[in-house]
């Protein structure tokens, strides 16, 4: 689909809308070839054909024909000339010049529109662009569309008023696409608002505001209240819901902004446009770094319904599932019609019974955005009392005249971005507009009307942080509500100073350190505080970091404490969406409710396992937390980070320049040592670097090289702003941190690729000089580095050290000291050996660099057989029976781990 991206549709389309607006019969097929991707010599080749009065014919791509009669009929006849031809075009266009025909050969679908009509079918002929149409279909063309003519024009008038203030660029715009949306949708005439631009406005938009003022102003006075109105403003409606209440803010409208308004009337199909997906308008509009800010991302219809459906969803509609079928077997039991109308009036009680309960569920979106969640909500929850009220004229065998009694006052969200939360109000009118078309096309009796507009939902602008969800939504403790909502993922380094007070501010009473935690995070805990001790339960998206590594001590336990439990999970999964720029991350999904709550559901891969508990690594099993430990619960042999030079880089020597320092004196060799990384030791390669023993300084500084090298480094922890680093200065020789030994040990790089399934480590000779934040393990057994590069390892790795980006993050106090395993065998011990050795030979007799061997995609058979063989040498160290999961073996270790640190204590 990379192409699509590259694809700008709107430039096709308004350049269609010039060549039809100027049409030249002679240049038309030319001019209209070029706005797609045909070669130009393909082109005039074909165009000289015409002139010579042949067909307009380009090989595999087009047959056409200018016609004087019925242009379908044209086509069809072209069909059976072409009929069995061993080339055929991929489409047959014919035109008179007032209608134009098209036949897509390939997929059979075609087109008979007049000529003005052919700029908003140009997505019809993408496949000459290497675009097939349901391609472009799954990307919601009419949505992007929007979203891009839009963001076009925001950059158009903001450039014209320069002094504006966004809130009024924002009004304006929510207003403009509630007017696009109504008048081809039925709310008001068709083009009602795009003809009033036309034909009331000058070309150079000089008088543009004034009519968007008067009108504007018309769409808040009831109709009882209007007087002596404009004759062109007498059938425009009462809009009301505040949507025009403010007043409108003189703007500067130019050619450009006026064409490209009109322009989104003329060429859009305002009733193909899905509120939901009006946030990925948001992402068109909202900038880059705005975007990067707030952590904004827009969520696909799919992704929510993976959080909605075991929030609430899924048991509102198995109970009505439950009743429907009631009713089916009522009628064929073979019962008394006395017993059969008994057993109706019992499913109609409790049919009423879930329509009243629905219309008073509450739901809150406490990081709304555009609205994309209480969307998605309120229109499943409108469909879900359409299929009842079907039900119940079923039962009662009578026309009802009904009236939905689900309000957009139900729907609650906070958002602190002035346009997102704009979109949002607007999002539900015209979800609740569209609803109510559903019901009317399902039950015609039905009374549906939109306008004037009621208050929409419940949207508040505030920082949701800062705010008392409680006062947001009123409830009463038995109330049932429904949180849920992607909330902004923000790493701890890259939080602004407001949202580093906003954790802090939530964590206040916890006493805890909020320096590492993720911005979701206090979404977390303002939830389990709002579900504690109520009906009320959560959905939230977050990345998986909540679930992994540091933050899970420091989030989890304050969970704990507000009495919610896990009571169904998402496993990690790859998030994508419908943005501008698709924000992809690896997610879960997490649900938070009281205690009470009873069975729990784990899902992965569209599956769900009912469990017991839930932990808050989102695996079966005791609620088990592992906090960092300063040695080994094993008994594992210590682990020491690598050595850190401090030295600016001065003390470092790459390859090319150590063979000339080596070859002008010899003698220097004998303080150089090789020097190894993460990157390098991947790479399988290696840096050198100077090794300075103190009770040689003497000797040393006789080197010129050495002692400029030196005076380098001083010089640089001179200017450090630490006084730790300014002291160091003293010894300029000396590495910040030292801790080599001259003897064998294990590598293990601290950061590596998730596109491995193993984490290369590594047999290391003691002359070699480890860097710093990798970790190394002197004197260690060798059975110690298979342990540490099997799968078991490789889990608690991905799952208790948690994430750099996406990359495997290694830890001595998190992972390394808190893996648990015991009764390893003299036997098992010396299996493992065996198999690492053999695994180390394979990487030497394969060749190539770590990164390749341990590349997912590319690793060689049999290094990947040999790892599996070391996998179940180490598995049956933990239980006998095979693990038919990671997860399985995640839990294994929690349980193994808790039994271990409870007899420490």
């Amino acid at each position: 689909m990379a192409k699509i991206k590259k694809l700008n549709i709107i430039e096709i389309e308004n350049g269609l809308k010039k060549v039809i607006n100027n049409i030249n019969k002679e240049s038309f097929i030319e001019e209209f070839l070029s706005l797609y991707e045909i070669p130009k010599t393909s082109i005039t080749r074909a165009k000289k054909n015409l002139i010579e009065g042949k067909d307009f014919i380009i090989k595999n791509k087009l047959f056409y024909r200018e016609v004087s009669d019925d242009v379908v009929l044209a086509v069809d006849s072209i069909e059976q000339e072409i009929l069995g031809e061993k080339s055929q075009p991929r489409y047959i266009i014919t035109t008179d010049f007032n209608s134009l025909a098209a036949v897509d050969t390939k997929n059979r679908e075609s087109l008979n529109i007049p000529i003005e009509e052919v700029p908003s079918n140009a997505d019809f002929f993408l496949a000459w662009n290497g675009i097939e149409k349901a391609d472009y279909q799954e990307e919601s063309p009419a949505d992007r569309k929007a979203a891009e003519r839009f963001a076009k024009l925001y950059d158009v008038i903001a450039r014209d008023n320069p002094n504006a203030d966004e809130h009024t660029f924002n009004l304006f715009l929510i207003r403009t696409l509630f007017l696009l949306f109504s008048e081809d949708t039925g709310i008001i005439d068709k083009d009602k608002f795009t003809n009033i631009l036309k034909m009331r406005t000058s070309e150079d938009g000089s008088d543009f505001n004034t009519v968007i003022k008067e009108l504007f102003e018309i769409l808040d006075i009831s109709k009882q209240d209007r007087l002596n109105t404009l004759d062109w403003l007498v059938g425009f409606p009462y809009v009301n819901g505040k949507l025009f209440g403010e007043a409108h803010v003189d703007l500067v409208f130019s050619k450009k902004s006026r064409e490209l308004l009109i322009e989104a009337g003329e060429l859009l199909n305002w009733n193909e446009i899905n509120p939901d997906i009006l946030g990925a308008m948001i992402q068109s509009v909202a900038s880059e770094e705005d975007r990067h800010l707030t952590g904004m991302h827009y969520t696909s219809v799919s992704n929510i319904m993976k959080v909605i459906n075991p929030l609430f969803l899924e048991e509102l509609v198995i109970c009505f599932n439950d009743l429907e079928e009631r009713f089916e077997e009522n009628k064929i039991k073979n019962i008394t019609e006395k017993t059969r109308n008994d057993n109706n009036k019992l499913i109609l009680k409790n049919l009423y019974h879930l329509l009243d309960r629905i219309s008073k569920i509450k739901f809150l979106d406490p990081a709304c955005g555009s609205g994309n969640f209480l969307i998605i909500a309120y229109k499943e929850v409108r469909r879900l009392e359409i299929e009842i009220l079907i039900l119940i004229q079923n039962i009662e065998n009578v026309d009802l005249m009904p009236i939905s009694r689900i309000s957009l006052y139900q729907f609650s969200g906070i958002e602190l971005d002035d346009f997102a939360h704009e979109v949002a109000k607007l999002s539900l009118w015209i979800a609740e507009h569209q609803m109510n078309e559903e019901m009317v096309k399902r039950i015609p009796s039905a009374n549906a009307v939109l306008l004037p507009l009621k208050d929409a939902g419940n949207i508040i602008k505030e920082n949701a942080l800062q705010v008392n969800w409680d006062l947001v939504v009123e409830r009463k403790k038995d109330d049932e509500i429904y949180l849920m909502g992607n909330p902004p993922y923000i790493g701890a380094r890259k939080q602004t100073n407001n949202q580093k007070k906003d954790l802090i501010q939530v964590f206040n009473e916890y006493n805890i350190n909020t320096g590492d935690m993720d911005y979701i995070s206090a979404w977390f805990i303002k939830g389990a505080e709002f579900v504690s001790d109520s009906r009320a339960r959560l959905g939230f998206v977050s990345t998986n970091s909540i679930s992994q590594g540091s933050n899970v001590p420091l989030i989890w336990k304050v969970v704990m404490e507000t009495n919610a439990i896990i009571n169904f999970a998402y496993q990690s999964f790859k998030w994508t969406n419908s943005a501008k720029n698709n924000a992809g991350v690896t997610v879960v999904i997490i649900g938070l409710s009281d205690k009470g709550y009873g069975k729990k559901r784990i899902y992965k891969d569209g599956k769900y396992e009912e469990v017991e508990n839930i932990n808050p690594y989102l695996t079966e099993g005791k609620t088990v937390i592992v906090e960092s430990e300063s040695s080994s619960i094993s008994n594992l042999p210590e682990i020491v980070s690598g050595d850190m030079p401090n030295d600016d880089s001065n003390f470092i020597i790459e390859r090319y320049e150590y063979k000339t320092l080596v070859e002008n004196d010899p003698e220097i060799d004998k303080y150089i040592r090789k020097f190894i990384g993460a990157r390098e030791y991947i790479a399988s390669t290696y840096r050198y670097v100077f090794y300075l023993p103190e009770n040689n300084k003497t000797d040393f500084l006789e080197f010129s090289e050495i002692a400029q090298r030196i005076k380098k480094v001083k010089e640089y922890r001179l200017k450090s702003k630490r006084n730790a680093t300014k002291k160091l200065a003293e010894v300029p020789y000396r590495y910040g941190e030292l801790r080599h030994k001259d003897i064998n040990y294990i590598f293990i790089p601290q950061v590596s690729s998730e596109n491995r399934e193993y984490v290369p480590m590594g047999w290391i000779d003691g002359k070699t000089i480890t860097a710093s934040p990798n970790f190394t393990i002197y004197a260690a057994p060798l059975w110690l580095l298979g342990l540490l590069e099997s799968r078991m390892h490789m889990v608690w790795l991905r799952s208790i050290g948690g994430k750099l980006k996406t990359d495997y993050r290694y830890s001595a106090g998190l992972v390394y000291n808190t893996f648990p395993i015991k009764n390893l065998s003299t036997q098992r011990k010396n299996e493992i050996e065996r198999i690492t050795l053999e695994i180390l030979d394979i990487r030497e007799y394969e060749g190539g660099s770590l990164a390749n061997l341990y590349n997912k995609e590319k690793m060689p058979e049999n290094l990947r057989e040999k790892h599996q063989e070391l996998d179940g040498i180490v598995d049956r160290a933990y239980r006998q029976k095979p693990f038919e999961s990671d997860q399985e073996r995640l839990s294994k270790m929690l349980e193994l781990y808790k039994e271990m640190k409870n007899k420490q204590e």
